[in-house]
């Protein structure tokens, strides 16, 4: 008999936006009308949600072979004022589209390595953008750090400018893993930067765990949790490997194929894991995440207030989100634009006064209607609609669910449909049901990961 992970085992999106990026519709798309929808969304949700803003730092100093962000390799630091400079007139170039001062509810540093960046470099960076923005009284800031060069500078600095929380990419213990994704950094330094944001005064301390890597088995995430939980961080990401190594630029080449392990072993991983993390009191939170119950992601989740969108899981919800940076994904609800890739394309276009987007796509009402049940299914691992408002080509695409129903993954209750408790590894799955876009026009080739 087939197994359910040989059955669902397939590619497909992670689902940080709906329509995924490969199924946006650029012939629609224009600069001028993703500024219009921006100055739309920030007139309906300023004074009452606020906005979010993420900066991508795409510098590091080595390339991590795991990796599928887009990232520049360089130890030569003279990089960071330019490109910091140009983040900051990115900004301006948004602030012109506002009518009223931002209330800055969340904001977000990933990479790369934004601690490739000094403290006094990021310091002038946020100060120039706080001055801009009204903050929240609740704001949640946060950035990723390198154990190998986050310093306690780093850490203080970010905190005196009202950064609460922070994730470390930590991945794998083994060093057989690590010396195979380029990424060796011992326990030691994971461990002391942990303690110094906890004395520092850090409220939320997360790390980034991944399974499915290249030479991994359950005895090495196994070690790797069992390390962690030495630690007690108040979150946790436990991530499957996303294996794209024909995406350009991704450098997942520094292992063979036959290296990495089989489904059913991913498999494995994934649902130990999860038992053993629930075991040492964590509880899972959306897809992919763990908390403690102290932890802000837990109480949004009860509290039924859990988001997602390019920065992941966010414990609230901003519909306008500024994405600033080479790469960087802005999400307006009713648009989604991204920016140049090139670091220096990206800085010409802002050089010349132009927000330095390069693509994107408007949401059409179909779009926004199958997007919130897809956030619903990864937020709340739940969703209802009311027949009146559906459409037969969505009713048609349910009964594929009726497979999924039989196998224990969903259970279904008068046009509401949950996830079950058997059926959280498979929420990717469930999910793509809902993706019209992707059914109408199915791929030719492997653009996603594997789902499992």
């Amino acid at each position: 008999m087939i197994s359910l992970v040989d059955k669902y085992n397939i590619p497909g999106p992670r689902y940080t936006s709906y329509p995924t990026v490969p199924y946006w519709d650029e012939t629609s798309f224009s600069s001028e009308l993703w500024k219009q929808s921006v100055v739309r969304t920030f007139k309906e949700t300023n004074a009452k949600e606020g906005v979010s803003i993420y900066i991508h730092l795409p510098f590091c100093e080595a390339l991590c072979t795991f990796c599928a962000c887009h990232k520049r390799i360089t130890k030569q630091h003279s990089v960071e004022v330019p490109y910091l400079e140009s983040v900051i007139k990115e900004w301006k170039l948004y602030l012109e589209l506002f009518d009223e001062k931002p209330i800055l509810k969340e904001l977000h540093l990933g990479g790369g390595t934004p601690t490739f960046f000094s403290p006094q470099n990021l310091k002038t960076l946020l100060s120039s953008i706080f001055e801009t923005v009204k903050i929240a009284e609740h704001q949640e800031f946060s950035f990723e750090g390198h154990p190998n060069n986050t310093t306690k500078e780093h850490l203080q600095t970010f905190y005196d400018l009202g950064f609460r929380r922070v994730s470390f990419g930590v991945q794998d213990y083994d060093l057989k893993v690590q010396k195979a994704i380029n990424r060796v950094q011992p326990f030691e330094n994971v461990e002391k930067v942990t303690k110094m944001a906890r004395e520092i005064g850090y409220q939320s301390i997360s790390h980034d765990l991944v399974f499915g890597l290249p030479h991994s088995n359950w005895e090495t995430t196994e070690f790797t949790i069992r390390k962690t939980l030495e630690l007690k961080p108040d979150r946790l990401a436990f991530y499957s490997y996303a294996h794209v190594p024909w995406i350009k630029g991704v450098g997942q080449r520094g292992f063979d194929e036959k290296d990495l392990p089989s489904g059913e072993e991913k498999r494995k991983q994934y649902e130990n894991g999860k038992k053993l993390l629930e075991d040492l009191g964590y509880i899972e939170v959306g897809m992919d995440h763990f908390s403690l119950e102290s932890d802000d992601l837990y109480q949004s989740l009860i509290g039924k207030k859990l988001h997602r969108n390019f920065m992941g899981y966010t414990s609230s919800k901003t519909q306008l989100m500024v994405g600033l940076g080479a790469s960087s994904i802005s999400d307006s609800w009713y648009a989604f634009a991204q920016n140049e890739k090139s670091v220096e394309e990206y800085q010409t276009k802002v050089e010349n006064g132009e927000i330095p987007v390069v693509k994107g796509h408007i949401l059409n009402d179909e779009d926004l209607t199958i997007r919130r049940h897809i956030l619903n299914l990864m937020c709340q691992l739940e969703t209802t609609w009311d027949v009146q408002t559906s459409f037969p080509e969505l009713e048609n695409a349910l009964e594929m669910l009726k497979e999924m129903e039989a196998d224990g993954l969903v259970e279904f209750a008068d046009h509401q449909i949950k996830i079950t408790e058997k059926g959280r590894a498979f929420t990717r799955n469930v999910a793509m049901v809902f993706d019209l876009r992707m059914m109408r026009n199915k791929p030719e080739t492997r653009i996603f990961s594997m789902t499992i």
